[in-house]
């Protein structure tokens, strides 16, 4: 099978499988990541099986996919920021900070206020209002439209007044 013929088909089933999951149809689309990975592994692929995984409370298997996201392109985001959600989701906060950090500084990200605002969720948890604050400022100057960051502001700025 020619190279280019194996990355489109990595791509439809990657396609496929983002659709399922989209549905709520977890298993099948875990299937099809799986699929596309083993026609052309890439990092989309490896973090929206992550993503997948932790749907169904497997974090360390959703952190594994992640690592091997950024093995293939250590330039991606997401799977920077998702191993950083996973962690908080177990409650290591303090382990997340140096992966929404590394978010921040990928080269190839979709959604930069994501770690920003992610960020501020765990110094809020905490107790750094003041850190918590700044973080959720930041996400919304990147994305004045990203209402979690918005009200998080306003409930940190009412709190620090």
């Amino acid at each position: 099978m020619i190279e280019s013929n194996k990355l489109e088909m990595a791509q439809d089933f990657l396609q496929k499988a983002y659709k399922l999951h989209l549905e709520g149809k977890i298993i099948e689309a875990i299937d099809y990541y799986k699929i596309s990975i083993d026609f052309c592994p890439t990092a989309e692929a490896h973090t929206f099986l992550g993503w997948a995984y932790s749907m169904q409370g497997k974090f360390n298997e959703a952190i594994e996919e992640c690592c091997s996201a950024i093995i293939i392109d250590e330039d991606y985001g997401n799977p920077y920021n998702d191993i950083g959600s996973y962690l908080v989701s177990l409650e290591k906060y303090d382990d997340s900070i140096q992966w929404f950090e590394k978010a921040i500084k990928a080269a190839r990200y979709n959604l930069p206020h994501l770690p920003y605002y992610n960020l501020g969720k765990v110094f809020e948890k905490k107790g750094d209002w003041f850190k918590a604050l700044k973080f959720y400022k930041e996400s919304v100057k990147i994305n004045p439209k990203y209402e979690p960051a918005q009200k998080a502001v306003v409930k940190i700025t009412t709190l620090l007044n």
